[in-house]
């Protein structure tokens, strides 16, 4: 992680804490933190804090739900839930080049 800089829209993998093992979607970066949401657990409305070193930068973005927040738009839970299936989706046939198997 030292030498990524996480955007907005960016997907991560929760390497620490209650939530390992959990894909999120980075909503706002406040360095040393990432504000996330996955749509399910931890809503939009309700999003997760988490430290830039307790999670893992999986090489892939949401342009979309980039596009909408830098735009000021209002982002649902459907969306970011329809976000992270797409990224599940690539990740299996290997478009993303970080992602876990």
């Amino acid at each position: 992680m030292d030498d990524v800089i996480l955007k907005i829209g960016d997907i991560v993998y929760s390497i620490a804490g209650r939530d390992k093992g959990r894909y999120y979607i980075v909503t706002k970066v406040t360095e040393p933190y990432i504000w996330t949401c996955d749509g399910d657990l931890h809503k939009v409305d309700k999003f997760k804090k988490k430290k830039i070193k307790h999670v893992k930068y999986m090489d892939c973005q949401s342009e979309y739900i980039r596009n909408k927040l830098e735009d000021g738009e209002k982002v649902t839970n459907s969306e970011i839930r329809r976000a992270l299936k797409e990224f599940d989706e690539e990740k299996k046939e290997g478009s993303c080049d970080n992602a876990e198997r």
